[in-house]
């Protein structure tokens, strides 16, 4: 199968909600490989993640992130690369950050939220933040 085209491969990422997220470890320099759930939103990739875990901490420590995608047959794949930021902690319920985390949720899973107000108390008491970056490399893409 052909490369696809940078359309094509951001199509398949928009299409997908589930990947492998690859930061690097500050002990060594390894990657280290977490699978995740992810939305491309407004051109960015979001992820829930949270404070206290190896990625959310190698990201403070080096932005630097991969996004690893398969297809169903898992012989199609896309990797976005790209510097990624962290919001800040979802701090009280309904906050900036909780709207975030509720939004990529949705978007996500496909359907809104039952409950968003326990959406948002989960977010705070999981100490969860969102973890997002602009696509800077896409792989394997036809030039």
């Amino acid at each position: 199968m052909p490369p696809l085209s940078t359309a094509e491969a951001e199509s398949f990422l928009a299409q997908r909600h589930w990947g492998v997220l690859v930061t690097l470890k500050s002990s060594d320099g390894r990657p280290q490989l977490s699978n995740v759930a992810y939305a491309l939103l407004d051109r960015r990739i979001r992820v829930s993640v949270t404070d206290g875990r190896a990625k959310t901490a190698n990201v403070r420590r080096d932005p630097r992130v991969s996004l690893h995608v398969t297809s169903d047959d898992f012989w199609t794949y896309v990797v976005a690369e790209g510097d990624a930021q962290l919001s800040p902690l979802a701090a009280e319920a309904g906050d900036e950050t909780c709207r975030r985390l509720l939004r990529l949720n949705e978007a996500a899973t496909g359907h809104p939220h039952s409950d968003p107000d326990e959406f948002f108390e989960a977010m705070v008491a999981d100490r969860r933040l969102e973890l997002s970056f602009e696509i800077g490399n896409l792989y394997p893409t036809a030039r």
